[in-house]
């Protein structure tokens, strides 16, 4: 029986994904989330096939909650479902590892199928074409970060320490050095400053 995870801050869109997935995956036990934290709990109590995570919650916003999900709990498939459709945001939200994305606007048949298909192991997400020369390089760069670096350049992005981050991490302050140098090597920058410029381009958070 799969065990499905809805996350979204509008009690009327949650309604409307919990109907999706009762067409797409029938007697599927549906847990509903309003927050960040309480999808962390709700990932933590039990072994979830699938996560259907809005892009902004009442405590995430942007692609952080994306970048934290995956970073934590990276064998849960997460498909994206928001109302910023454009296609730099469809293409980012596949880079950082959404299994797929789907439009709120999306009439519920579509729901439903992309439920299916992201359930049966594909992904799924509407048809945006490829990212311009310049949106590939930023994209090519970000996917090149591992969870964990996403997470790191999540926490630069907030203002954060390098102590308070290793504390979010559960890691000494000494590897968070580390892997700074290796994510300003990855995104070809030299500071944090330039760092946390190039994440706000991409929205984390």
């Amino acid at each position: 029986m799969d065990r499905i995870v809805v996350a979204d801050d509008h009690p009327l869109f949650r309604a409307a994904l919990r109907s999706a997935v009762e067409k797409a995956a029938p007697g599927a036990v549906i847990a509903e989330c309003a927050s960040l934290a309480e999808v962390q709990t709700a990932l933590a109590e039990a072994a979830t096939d699938l996560l259907l995570l809005d892009l902004k919650l009442s405590d995430s916003e942007g692609m952080a909650g994306l970048t934290r999900i995956r970073a934590d709990h990276p064998a849960v498939p997460v498909a994206v479902v928001s109302a910023s459709e454009e296609p730099p945001t469809v293409r980012r939200a596949l880079t950082l590892g959404a299994a797929g994305f789907i439009p709120k606007s999306a009439a519920l048949p579509v729901m439903v199928e992309a439920i299916k298909a992201i359930l049966s192991g594909d992904s799924w997400a509407p048809d945006v074409g490829e990212a311009g020369a310049e949106e590939g390089d930023l994209e090519a760069r970000i996917a090149s970060l591992t969870p964990s670096q996403l997470r790191i350049l999540e926490g630069l992005k907030a203002g954060r320490l390098n102590k308070q981050i290793a504390f979010d991490l559960g890691v000494t302050e000494a590897t968070i050095k580390a892997h700074l140098t290796s994510v300003f090597r990855k995104l070809g920058v030299h500071n944090r400053t330039q760092a946390v410029i190039l994440a706000q381009s991409i929205d984390l958070g």
